[in-house]
């Protein structure tokens, strides 16, 4: 079954978007540090990505590794990099010199340089640029011309988080990436009036798309954190005067944790990266949530649902692409689970250096590893990842339903099911319990888990039923928040055959 929407609408480069925002929002504020008064507009951004590619020199399609921590810096040379037809390859500030090294060589080693403020490219063996300095920072000439510099051909390079394996190199064309940023902005229906805020890490395609690129299409305004900080949250954004928050399931729910106080004036959340359990959902009842799905493979964005039509559970309909369920059986019918594969505008037709070709089809579909159904209405609901799915002595364990049934308990905050290694069954569900209250005592989690044992035997049936069920802080976590269910997988396996 196919489920599809778009528009068909053309999409500007992202060098001609700077462009004409600088023309006609020129003195408007485009982006903006949370934590202090540093803003840089629509004008200034074109500006200042302009004389930043000048002063670097930069031959035509150079690759350029983007190691920076301050986000409104990162921004102006991100995007200065694609629209003049370069090669962005953002990377994590923690980064050290033997990653910098390891991925130079992977991608292009002789020519790539990097753009950061230490001395670690010189350890890593690769030359430097100077990240741009910006007219809030005491630089930039208003008079340089951006037009010459922008031109077609640019891309951003990224790297999947290996949940199904070996990360692998994701180059996603400027015009994809543009594709995308414009049908998130239709979708939230985001006008030059909006301001957004953004705590996820800029060396992800979330933030890039939903966040940098979605604002500059609608020419509205963007509040940039470096990190989430659940102290002050909600006056910090009535303080903004934030209308809509980019998200992920992991905020959300330490923010349900305490009493939600939205400003007036918010009109959205917008939740990606994994699924929304309910009890978060129902925390956030009296404020529109947007639940979405994408990945990297797909510029980000893949389903959304929409703001006045919501559907719980679900993540939403198709938004500029297709998406089409093939369960092992065949032919899909509406709310059959299968695997779910994609094409449109903003997904790849492979990867880099050509690695994972047998995950596209000759049609141009890609498998993304997900499980999931479409209801009649195109609604799509995710099941999990098929890596993630636990055979049980022949029968099939979702970890997403067992999770589910679990977080109906208040008192749980969050829960991870993974397979653990069994002599006779091959694998057996594990969970891993995060609480709603931090501090606690042992006491507590013992009665936790022994209620939380009879809410399973009353939910599930048996064989879907955890072995173990752990009370823990937290688990392991990309930079975005996402749980790492191989590296948790791995802690497991471990611990079983060291008898623990």
């Amino acid at each position: 079954m196919i489920s599809e929407r778009t528009d068909g609408a053309s999409i500007p480069s992202i060098g001609s978007l700077l462009l004409d925002r600088a023309s006609s929002h020129g003195e408007h504020s485009y982006l903006e540090d949370a934590r202090s008064d540093r803003a840089i507009t629509f004008g200034d951004t074109a500006t200042a990505a302009a004389a930043f590619v000048l002063a670097g020199g930069l031959r035509a399609g150079t690759t350029v590794f983007l190691r920076e921590r301050d986000p409104l810096t990162f921004a102006v040379a991100h995007l200065g990099l694609i629209a003049s037809g370069h090669r962005s390859v953002p990377i994590d500030p923690a980064s050290s010199a033997a990653d910098i090294a390891r991925l130079a060589a992977l991608i292009d080693g002789e020519t790539a340089l990097v753009c950061t403020d230490d001395d670690l490219a010189a350890q890593a063996g690769v030359r430097r640029i100077d990240p741009p300095v910006l007219p809030v920072d005491g630089g930039v000439a208003r008079d340089v011309d951006a037009a010459p510099v922008f031109r077609d051909g640019g891309s951003a390079m990224l790297f999947t988080s290996g949940s199904t394996g070996t990360p692998k190199g994701v180059e996603l064309r400027a015009d994809q990436l543009a594709f995308v940023g414009q049908a998130v902005a239709t979708h939230l229906g985001l006008t030059e009036h909006d301001r957004g805020y953004n705590p996820l890490p800029l060396f992800h395609i979330n933030a890039e798309v939903v966040g940098l690129l979605s604002t500059l299409s609608a020419g509205s305004a963007l509040v940039l954190d470096e990190r989430f900080h659940r102290t002050g949250f909600w006056p910090l954004m009535a303080s903004r005067r934030i209308t809509w928050i980019n998200a992920v399931p992991a905020i959300l729910a330490v923010l349900a944790s305490e009493p939600i106080r939205p400003p007036e004036g918010l009109r959205l959340i917008r939740t990606a990266s994994a699924p929304l359990p309910a009890p978060v959902a129902e925390a956030f009842a009296d404020i529109p949530l947007v639940v979405s799905y994408g990945m990297t493979e797909a510029s980000s964005q893949i389903t959304a649902t929409p703001v006045d039509a919501p559907r719980a559970g679900t993540v939403g309909v198709p938004v500029g692409t297709e998406v089409q369920v093939r369960p092992a059986s065949g032919e899909a019918a509406p709310g059959d689970v299968g695997e779910l594969w994609i094409r449109g505008a903003g997904v790849i037709d492979s990867y880099f250096g050509g690695a994972a070709s047998d995950r596209f089809d000759a049609d141009g579909w890609l498998r993304t590893g997900d499980l999931g159904s479409i209801d009649p209405d195109g609604y799509v609901t995710l099941a999990g990842r098929v890596d993630d799915v636990i055979n049980r002595g022949g029968e099939k364990v979702y970890p997403l339903e067992v999770e589910e049934a679990l977080l109906t308990d208040p008192a749980v905050r969050e829960v991870v099911v993974v397979g653990a290694p069994h002599d006779v069954l091959g694998s057996v569900p594990v969970a891993f319990v995060i609480p709603v209250q931090s501090a606690r005592s042992g006491a507590d989690d013992e009665e936790l888990v022994e209620r939380l044992g009879r809410l399973a035997e009353r939910l599930l049936p048996k064989f879907k039923r955890p072995t173990t069920i752990t009370v823990v802080d937290d688990v392991p976590r990309a930079a975005t928040g996402k749980v790492q269910r191989v590296r948790l997988r791995g802690l497991v396996a471990e611990a079983a055959a060291n008898g623990e």
